[in-house]
């Protein structure tokens, strides 16, 4: 916990200035008061945490409930001792003079009612991000701090009226500001919350209903803001609770993934389900990339997916002959047009195998219906599910499929891929064919996750009997120990607790049906009531068809940029997503490069350019005063051992040498899997053999800006 009993304030000699009473005694009472309600907060809320633990556990909402509770306050707990006093990201003062506001990741307010600190997601904390001297929003001044091991070693003050000054602001504000970002990177995403620009808040903040693309260069914040979106709209709208489907954070790669891995725990949120296109499919993780563009192409296309459709009603036609089924006391009659009206009594939406259930039961309906026996429904049930031709003809006409087994017979059964995809032409069918059927490529995935999703688990009936005997089991068994507990009570069994324990709902409270026999959930199936896509350009429309199925709400945050696409993007963000099935779309673009110093993208914009005349190249903020360096691949080890001579703190990478061997401090990627990252040092190895055409372009752009201080450039010729 980094709680401070000492001063908050640890400023280098170099900015003794700032250490002026004058500018930080204020600042020094207010974490003082925020210290001891820290410390008070923390207790109670453990206490709380530990009667929540040992209460009753409770069944069925209850005991949701309980775990809802316990989850949130573990939450808030694990945030206030990871930060302690910084929690808190600056201050600012209204244009009356009034109090200083402070803006905390959470909201405090001590034991009398004093707010603290005013949660950074709250409608009053926007100006501490969005006031500029266009337009201040009502603010005298603005501070923000930069924290280091727990106490403030720098801050930058910003004046917005001509008396905002008044002896209580250091004005080195905006120099300081844009030295800061070319700071140290490391392994994880550094924490920029304090640090977000007017035009990042303003996309934070947008409302979430339809599509919003947040368009932008590299640089621009893009992650930034789509991390920080996902959080502020977990606190903001109330329609995207985890109750209610939460939010889908979706990367371009496992590694993007563990870079930003730490960002939205250190803002308080720790539901949202994080994942790559890959991790959406069990074959996923697998999957090779598809050799042949060709089929590449074909694949992508949002038609293939709906193939998916008529593949599977082929195996749900009823029969068209009647037949006689036979029990113990009769044979009764189930003519076609019986079949056909079990098979209609499907409800909507429910999927392939999991319907099969349905129609058994209807078709048991229909036969007990028809029998003039006097047998008992139990034992005629029984007997009508032990003819064998009966579970035959249902298993042929409605058999029970695996998405893989569906999806490989389109590759190797030609009639059946033209049946499902009329569409395509005899060379198309002839060029989806291949050898091993199973051999998935990620241009498959999109194809098998809307199988498995149309199809359901086959599985999931044989579970459902399970669970259902296991309850039966179960009841069965607390029937009998409430039995033997009161055979040998002489009482009134229609009075009191002991009459309760006879009654049949009693009993049926005590069994925890959650904890029986299932099966855990699948955490990426959704629905989710909102999806956040960063890197969306690279998506082909059949994986768009994978995100809208666990979307019914088409709620989205898009975040791309189309100059980044590699394998081209000719339309606009409206068009593309109008054509994958989206609607009520919003662009807002940033065109601030706030990472990239302009000595590096002014050589990455001519590279870029050279490709796509028209690409939407952002204007760097700050200058490192580096030229980008060139030499020879022999110079590697040089140049990357005078480098880490000379920096203790910050992390490289090499990108386009397969054979370099990755260490603590040096990371070795390709163009691709660099993309989402940045590093101080970017080293690339013959970027001429990254490829030709726009894939090439883009992957030699994406490499050389994700540097924040220093490109070298190495070739063998």
């Amino acid at each position: 916990m980094n709680i401070l009993t000492t001063r908050a304030f640890d400023l280098p000699d170099h900015l003794s200035p700032k250490a002026d009473p004058a500018l930080i005694s204020g600042d020094e009472q207010h974490f003082a008061a925020i210290t001891a309600t820290l410390e008070q907060t923390i207790t109670e809320l453990s206490d709380r945490l530990e009667a929540e633990r040992k209460a009753p556990g409770g069944v069925g909402r209850e005991a949701m409930d309980r775990d809802a509770e316990i989850h949130r306050l573990t939450g808030r707990l694990r945030t206030l001792r990871r930060f302690g006093l910084d929690l808190c990201l600056g201050h600012i003062v209204p244009a009356d003079h009034s109090e200083p506001v402070y803006i905390g990741r959470l909201g405090l307010t001590d034991s009398e009612g004093r707010r603290l600190l005013l949660d950074w997601r709250s409608p009053a904390a926007e100006p501490f991000f969005a006031a500029t001297h266009a337009d201040p929003m009502g603010l005298a001044s603005r501070r923000r701090y930069r924290w280091t091991n727990g106490r403030i070693s720098d801050y930058w003050d910003e004046v917005f009226t001509a008396d905002g000054l008044e002896g209580h602001a250091a004005l080195d504000d905006q120099s300081a500001f844009i030295a800061s970002l070319g700071g140290n990177r490391s392994a994880r995403m550094r924490d920029v919350l304090a640090t977000i620009q007017a035009d990042q808040d303003a996309v934070i903040r947008a409302g979430s209903r339809g599509a919003l693309v947040v368009d932008g260069g590299p640089g621009t914040g893009k992650t930034v803001v789509a991390l920080h979106r996902a959080a502020h709209l977990l606190y903001s709208d109330p329609r995207l609770g985890h109750r209610r489907g939460g939010v889908l954070f979706v990367g371009p790669s496992r590694p993007y993934l563990s870079y930003v891995a730490d960002v939205l725990p250190s803002l308080g949120e720790e539901g949202v389900q994080t994942c790559t296109v890959r991790d959406l499919v069990t074959e996923g993780a697998g999957a090779a990339i598809e050799a042949d563009p060709g089929v590449a192409r074909l694949k992508a296309s949002a038609d293939m997916v709906k193939a998916i459709e008529p593949a599977v009603g082929i195996y749900e036609e009823p029969p068209t002959e009647g037949m006689t089924v036979s029990t113990h006391w009769s044979d009764i009659w189930l003519s076609a047009d019986d079949w056909a009206a079990a098979f209609q009594a499907v409800e909507p939406g429910t999927p392939h195998n999991e319907a099969r259930e349905q129609i058994r039961e209807e078709l048991l309906t229909i036969l007990m219906d028809k029998d003039d026996s006097d047998v008992s429904p139990e034992l005629l049930r029984r007997s009508l599910l032990q003819d064998r031709e009966l579970m035959r003809t249902l298993d042929r006409a409605w058999p029970m499929i695996e998405a893989s087994d569906l999806v490989g017979d389109l590759w190797s059964v030609p009639a059946y891929l033209r049946k499902c995809a009329p569409w395509l032409s005899p060379d198309d069918v002839r060029t989806l064919q291949r050898e091993d059927a199973q051999a998935w490529t990620v241009s498959d995935l999109p194809l098998l996750d809307a199988a498995r999703q149309r199809l359901g688990d086959p599985e999931a009936s044989v579970r459902k009997r399970r669970h259902e005997a296991s309850v039966a089991a179960e009841r069965a068994r607390r029937a009998d120990a409430i039995d033997s507990l009161l055979q040998n009570v002489v009482i009134d069994e229609s009075e009191g607790a002991v009459g309760m324990l006879r009654g049949r709902d009693l009993q049926d409270t005590l069994i925890d049906e959650n904890a029986l026999p299932g099966t855990e959930p699948d955490l990426l199936a959704g629905p989710f009531a909102h999806i956040i896509v960063d890197e969306a350009q690279e998506l082909t429309d059949a994986e768009w068809q994978m995100l809208l199925l666990r979307c019914p709400s088409r709620s989205f945050t898009i975040v791309g940029d189309r100059a980044q696409a590699r394998h081209g993007f000719t339309e606009s963000w409206q068009e593309r997503l109008e054509r994958v099935g989206l609607d009520r779309i919003n662009v807002a673009s940033l065109s601030i490069n706030y990472r990239t110093p302009e000595e590096v993208m002014s050589e990455a914009e001519v590279v870029i350019r050279a490709a796509l005349p028209d690409a939407n190249v952002p204007s760097s903020v700050r200058s490192s005063g580096v030229p980008v360096a060139h030499g020879s691949v022999a110079d590697l080890d040089a140049v990357l051992g005078g480098w880490l001579a000379e920096h203790a703190d910050g992390v490289a990478c090499v990108i386009g040498d397969p054979s370099f061997r990755a260490t603590s401090r040096v990371r070795s990627l390709t163009p691709e899997l660099s993309k989402g990252l940045e590093f101080d040092l970017v080293v690339l190895v013959d970027p001429e053999t990254f490829g030709t055409g726009i894939a090439g372009a883009v992957d030699r752009y994406v490499a050389m800006t994700r540097a924040t201080q220093r490109l070298v450039i190495l070739t063998s010729s």
